[in-house]
């Protein structure tokens, strides 16, 4: 099996002592992951677990012990559709990780959102092409999404909106990344 991690496009809203998070990860965008290795994930990769009904949670760069959201916290929903995998989540300030992710994001320093997941036997193509391999993800098990400082698909970049007085950010484009997650 192999493990992956993407990005996506992240927007936050803060009311009060919780904050709004609402992401997507784009379907069928290619990224190249290392020199001539590229991936894409199908539409609908994800969807066993989520429709399922699976735990699954949001954490503050792949970490477990920085847990932000979750399915069975109730503050977590996750919908896989046709073009993309949208997250939206409520996340309560009161945890120092939290604060400190929700620092970090104002500060222009988080900007990623990257699913973390196992391929079983079966779920993905390996094609060889004049420019290196192309691996397609057609399923996967989904365990976790998070917030991640680097990008590795341009299309998912995050956005993001304070909605507080007089305060309104514009999405910061992040430079793409290439990061080496292939195992042999």
């Amino acid at each position: 099996m192999l493990w992956g991690g993407h990005n996506g496009s992240l927007e936050l809203r803060a009311e009060g002592g919780t904050t709004r998070l609402r992401a997507t990860f784009p379907y069928g965008a290619e990224a190249e992951i290392a020199p001539g290795r590229f991936e894409r994930i199908a539409p609908r990769a994800f969807a066993a677990r989520i429709e399922a009904g699976e735990d699954i949670h949001l954490l503050a760069g792949h970490s477990y012990d920085r847990p932000l959201a979750s399915r069975s916290a109730g503050n977590l929903r996750l919908t896989d559709g046709d073009d993309a995998l949208t997250v939206e989540a409520e996340i309560e300030e009161g945890t120092t990780w939290a604060r400190d992710f929700l620092a970090a994001y104002r500060a222009g320093l988080i900007k990623g959102l990257s699913p973390g997941f196992r391929v079983p036997r079966g779920g993905e193509r390996i094609e060889q092409r004049a420019s290196g391999i192309l691996r397609t993800i057609t399923a996967a098990e989904l365990f976790e999404v998070s917030t991640v400082t680097r990008p590795a698909y341009s299309q998912a970049q995050i956005e993001a909106r304070a909605w507080e007085t007089h305060q309104d950010r514009q999405p910061v484009r992040v430079p793409v990344y290439a990061l080496n997650r292939w195992r042999a």
